[in-house]
Order: structure tokens, then sequence, then C-alpha cells
């Protein structure tokens, strides 16, 4: 008897025990240009059997943000797959529009569960402002190429005169202060030291005594 009452009250929390519903990260932002597909999803796991999933897109209106069930249509789908454990109930819409932009959120099981929702951002792409071929493309290329191999050359060619100028400055400079050094010199002056030089080599380190007191008495005769 207490078996069966115990088994009736497990049967009986089992039946009343509320579904849980976790939703899993959504992506927060989207970006799409105008007139591209846009996919949006919303993943989730349940233990319930029977989901009843809704799209919701929250708008700015006034000075509220009021919620609005997204109609299906033939550019507006929706579609039920299943990501190993999860399930993923996905928004397609195939030519977004720039009224499509506002914040989509995943509503289950008529406003039970609402997922946190994906901001679907829809731009126009900006026009070119100069339609350029690629020959034309390519021309431009080539010519940037050469400017800057001009401008890496030539600087490097000029600091090479330049220094090829400074070197032969250098050299006259030098060969100008070697010409300055003899400049001053008397040669008169010159060829009386190199006879001196002469004499004393052609004599020997000894000197004739003899002679030497010839030169003394004969230049003592001279004298008046």
């Amino acid at each position: 008897m207490v078996i069966a009452t115990v088994f009736v009250l497990c049967s009986f929390v089992v039946g009343t025990s509320p579904s849980v519903v976790t939703f899993k990260a959504d992506r927060p932002f989207l970006g799409v240009p105008l007139s591209f597909k846009a996919d949006l999803k919303c993943c989730y796991t349940t233990t319930e059997r029977r989901i009843n999933p809704t799209w919701l897109k929250r708008v700015w209106a006034g000075n509220k943000i009021g919620p609005v069930t997204v109609n299906i249509s033939e550019n507006v789908t929706t579609r039920l797959d299943k990501e190993d454990k999860e399930l993923c109930y996905i928004l397609t819409l195939d030519s977004v529009q720039l009224n499509d932009t506002g914040l989509y959120q995943c509503l289950l099981n008529y406003s039970r569960d609402v997922s946190h929702g994906t901001y679907l951002h829809v731009y126009k792409r900006l026009k070119k402002t100069i339609n350029l071929s690629e020959s034309t493309k390519n021309k431009i290329l080539t010519a940037e190429g050469i400017l800057l191999l001009l401008c890496v050359v030539l600087p490097s060619t000029t600091l090479l005169f330049k220094s090829k100028k400074l070197h032969e400055l250098e050299k006259k400079k030098m060969k100008k202060e070697e010409e300055n050094i003899y400049q001053g010199l008397n040669l008169d002056d010159c060829c009386t030291t190199y006879d001196q030089i002469e004499r004393s080599q052609a004599h020997g380190p000894y000197q004739d005594v003899c002679n030497i007191m010839e030169e003394e008495e004969e230049f003592q005769l001279e004298k008046p």
C-alpha cells in the first residue's frame, strides 16, 4: 500500500513539473547590406516535446519599443534544425529592406519564454565615386611603383655625387697645403746649407791641424 502511494505521488510530481527551456547565446548584432540575405538563429534545449516558436521584432515606435510578430511570406521563411543536442529555430529574410532593421527575438510557447535576441542592421553600401576599370587601376599602381623607385634612387644618387665632390675638394686642399710648406723657403739658404753638409762629409770627422793654422795665419795677414 505504501509503495503504491509513493508511486502515485512520484507520477503526480513528474506530470505536474514545469518544462525547462534553456536558451543558448544569441548573436547580438548582425549587419547586412540592402537586398542581401539574412539568417537569424534561435537555439535552445528543452524537456518539452511540443514547442511553438514564434519570431518577434521590436522596433522604436514613438516613445516605446513595441513588439511586432514577424509575418511569414515568400521572402520571409522559418525552419527548425537540430544541431547536436540543440534545437535551432531559424528565420530567413531573402532580400532585406531598410525597414527590416530591428531587434529580433524568438518566443516559445506563446510568451512563456523569450530569447535574448539579435539586432539586425540593414545598411546601404557606399557607391563608387570614381568608376575605374582594372587596366586603369593596374596603370595607376605601375606609376606609383615607378614614383616610389625614383624617390628612393634620386636621393641616394645625389648623396653619392656630393660625397665624390667632397673627396675631390679634400684632395685639392691637401695638395695646396703641401705647396704652402715650401712657399716660404729661400733657395739660396737651402743651397748654402747643402754645401756645408757636403763639405763636412768630405773632410770627415778629423781635421788637419796644420791646415787650420795656415788658414788662421793667412786670415790674420789679410787684416789691415
